[in-house]
């Protein structure tokens, strides 16, 4: 079975499992990797009848499934290999009047990959999403760019590396027309045109707010309209920065979960590279997570790597930092943090979350959260 047939078998579990959400958004994902306008107007009709309020969640489930089976019975789209899309190669950025520079940074980014960058404000996130998205020119290294061989500052290259930042340029007029001149930029008129950006505005969750003005969107649904926009023009490369500053926690989750399935399109993948301050977020979704201090890439040191030696576990609980020492120490407790709300324990590697989780179970503390961090960067936020 091809990937195209395994993903309609995942959409119609979602609506199986009355999970009528995701569900909704990931078959707008096989319509447009269809790429079929009788299709764009069969899911605007489905959105219409999904956003009735009168309707109820049994009927949404039978007129997408009836979609689903017309799905399966169409040939799948061919399916686009990965690709390495981008190398940087030991690129840094000093400033003369600055006393701050990124050091060598040198990764890969492949089409259907998830980069997350982390790290505090000012350790370089934005500085290296610049000089990724051309914006800046770095004081060393190299940018390999797979995807084009046009020139940096060539409109086929920045049409295929979209840098989106935190603060979104201000547009105006609706959102509709918006999406229909940036559509109608890149060739695609008439018909399609209207239909495709309706059908980008029901997939980022702006179906109901669609006959708005771009100025009365909150910042949130602002720079879900962005993404909208600038997905319409089929980028390689996505660059993000921070773009879930504005957003409640429900409404990051979605939109990461949301740039995940959307990169691993089956016509047209991209590779994404963004920033942000939520890890554990980021974390779920990413296909790699870079770690940067004071300019650094930290997690590719080798004072890092040294941490793996070690079962590192996060806890919360309200009870005294001697008490849970006493609860914890039988297991070798190596060391003990506190960090910001919680504890950072260091265990021997041997010690699993199965033997502290049993430990504390056991106990009379009054635990309100446990969490593994051994191989999460969270471990590098530990004062």
């Amino acid at each position: 079975m091809d990937i195209y047939k395994l993903r309609i078998n995942e959409v119609e579990n979602h609506f199986l499992q009355n999970d009528l959400s995701l569900g909704f958004r990931r078959l707008i994902d096989l319509i447009l990797d269809l790429g079929d306008i009788s299709y764009y107007r069969k899911i605007l009709a489905y959105a219409d009848l999904f956003y009735e309020e009168s309707n109820q969640d049994n009927f949404r489930k039978e007129q997408a499934l009836q979609i689903i089976g017309e799905l399966k019975l169409l040939p799948s789209p061919i399916f686009q290999e990965e690709v390495v899309l981008l190398k940087t190669n030991q690129v840094e950025k000093s400033y003369a009047r600055r006393n701050f520079k990124l050091h060598p940074i040198t990764f890969d980014l492949k089409s259907r990959e998830v980069v997350g960058l982390v790290g505090e404000n000012g350790n370089g996130k934005t500085t290296l999403l610049r000089i990724i998205g051309g914006e800046l020119k770095p004081t060393a290294g190299s940018i390999d760019y797979n995807f084009s061989k046009a020139d940096l500052f060539s409109f086929e290259l920045k049409s295929q590396l979209v840098y989106v930042p935190q603060r979104i340029e201000e547009l105006y007029g609706n959102l509709m027309n918006n999406l229909q001149f940036t559509l109608s930029s890149y060739n695609i008129k008439g018909e399609e045109n209207f239909l495709l950006a309706q059908v980008m505005l029901a997939r980022l969750g702006l179906w109901q707010y669609r006959n708005l003005e771009w100025s009365q969107l909150s910042s949130g649904y602002k720079m879900r309209f962005e993404l909208a926009r600038t997905l319409l023009r089929r980028p390689k490369v996505l660059l993000l920065d921070e773009p879930l500053a504005n957003l409640d926690i429900m409404a990051q989750q979605i939109i990461l979960e949301d740039l995940k399935f959307l990169s691993q399109s089956v016509r047209n993948p991209f590779g994404v590279i963004l920033s942000s301050q939520q890890l554990y977020e980021v974390e779920k979704v990413s296909t790699e997570v870079i770690f940067l201090e004071q300019g650094k890439l930290k997690n590719q040191t080798n004072e890092v790597e040294s941490d793996v030696n070690f079962t590192i576990i996060e806890i919360d609980v309200t009870n005294s930092k001697e008490e849970l020492l006493t609860v914890l120490n039988p297991l070798n407790l190596k060391e003990i943090k506190f960090n910001g709300g919680s504890y950072i324990a260091y265990f021997d590697s041997g010690v699993s979350i199965k033997n502290v989780l049993t430990q504390l179970g056991n106990s009379d503390l009054d635990v309100k959260y446990v969490r593994d961090i051994s191989a999460s960067s969270r471990r590098f936020f530990v004062n």
